[in-house]
């Protein structure tokens, strides 16, 4: 089977609906017909300040979300970054294979050290997508599902692998992008108009998994509509119902046409209640999943440590093939 590699940084308390219906659940099809390895990216994480219990906290939480949204660890390799050290290891040899310029170019450090400074930015944020690279190349990835704006990053892995295999000799899989198209695009459902992220500030916007049901349920029957008082799906005229009919679709399984035919003649106030009903409904047994995982960490820590054990037999083969073509005495 083709394999397939992907991670997800703990950097909350809780995936987002965005998250999931943008990333995760695209995820949990892929581990069906491939040889799926999927990471939380811990030490990613670090790029900015970080408070040691709540690292901890929220990379148990990641990985009970992960197994309540669908990861099977029977199915794939669930594992935690930091329990492979090859991944720092081969981070060194893709940073030292990496241009400064070619380094300085990447849009992800540019665009987050343009709000701080340079100056005040981490090295850690420059070097992260070397770091990123042997996160892939370690596993020999067929394919990284990625969002569009992850493209430039599996661009330079690919680079960085050819550049090797043709220096050193044959030794990294150049990976593709397994860029996910066909996923809803959710927006905040207070500014509409924005990518719901929880970096945007505007918590009332973000549809959280792990939060309560009644937390949802408020927030959906606030979020932000339109003028007027049917509800249609058109994006630039009716930015607020249209994500909420996209939310209500995607996890109803109900077509648009469909939802616009059922809500013809009906207001807004009927609408947002069934939007948050179809939301809470779906998330309530993702939540409870999740949290009866972390009350039985010793259980959660084994899964973890048994993916990592095996990410490591994997990895350890690269790393050895790829200190053997270096030169590096074994």
């Amino acid at each position: 089977m083709k394999r397939v590699l992907s991670g997800i940084q703990p950097t909350s308390d809780s995936f987002h609906l965005g998250n999931y219906l943008g990333a995760v659940k695209q995820w949990v099809e892929l581990q069906d017909g491939h040889d799926a390895f999927y990471c939380i990216v811990d030490l990613h994480a670090l790029t900015i300040e970080t408070d040691p219990a709540l690292l901890r906290k929220r990379t148990l939480a990641s990985a009970a979300q992960l197994i309540a949204l669908g990861i099977s660890p029977e199915k794939s390799t669930l594992f935690v970054q930091s329990q492979v050290p090859q991944h720092n290891q081969l981070g060194w040899i893709m940073e030292c294979l990496t241009g400064f310029g070619e380094a300085s170019r990447m849009t992800q450090f540019k665009d987050k050290s343009s709000k701080s400074g340079a100056d005040s930015s981490r090295v850690g944020l420059f070097t992260y997508p070397m770091l990123q690279a042997a996160d892939i190349l370690l596993y020999q990835a067929h394919f990284v599902p990625v969002g569009e704006d992850q493209r430039q990053h599996i661009e330079l892995t690919r680079d960085l692998a050819g550049r090797f295999n043709s220096r050193y000799g044959q030794t990294f899989q150049l990976p593709e992008a397994y860029i996910l198209k066909t996923a809803a695009k959710i927006n905040d459902i207070q500014e509409p108009t924005a990518k719901m992220s929880k970096s945007s500030g505007a918590v009332a916007g973000v549809i959280e998994i792990m939060d309560s049901p009644e937390a949802n349920l408020k927030k959906i029957k606030s979020a932000v509509t339109d003028a007027g008082k049917e509800v249609r799906f058109n994006l630039a005229e009716k930015p607020g119902i249209s994500n909420l009919l996209t939310i209500h679709s995607a996890l109803s399984g109900q077509s648009i046409d469909s939802l616009e035919k059922d809500f013809e003649g009906k207001g807004y106030g009927d609408f947002k209640g069934a939007v948050a009903e179809v939301v809470v409904e779906y998330l309530r047994p993702i939540r409870a999943r999740a949290l009866e995982l972390l009350e039985d960490e010793k259980h959660l820590l084994d899964i973890l440590h048994q993916g990592s054990e095996k990410a490591r037999s994997v990895a350890s083969k690269t790393l050895e093939s790829t200190y053997k073509n270096l030169g590096v005495v074994l």
